[in-house]
């Protein structure tokens, strides 16, 4: 009888480094796709950075554009004249 619950106690250590070796892995599975989310998402706040610089580039570029166009108007007198 000395036998029986040597066994039976040395099955459930086994069945419980059996259970942490799959939740040790799961756990590694889970901090790779964690990783690739977080160089996902780093990619998007790139991405939207230069799209957002862009733009307010592009935004410059339209007011220099209206300014130029303002000044030719009123040089060929096809507007008129600001208010003093």
């Amino acid at each position: 009888m000395t036998d029986e619950p040597t066994n039976l106690v040395l099955e459930h250590l086994r069945a419980i480094r059996a259970s942490q070796a799959r939740v040790e892995q799961t756990l590694a599975e889970h901090g790779e796709r964690l990783t690739a989310i977080e160089l996902a998402m780093a990619g998007m706040r790139r991405e939207h950075a230069v799209d957002a610089e862009a733009g307010a580039l592009l935004g410059v570029r339209v007011d220099r554009i209206s300014d130029r166009v303002a000044r030719l108007e009123r040089r060929l007198e096809l507007a008129d004249a600001p208010p003093h």
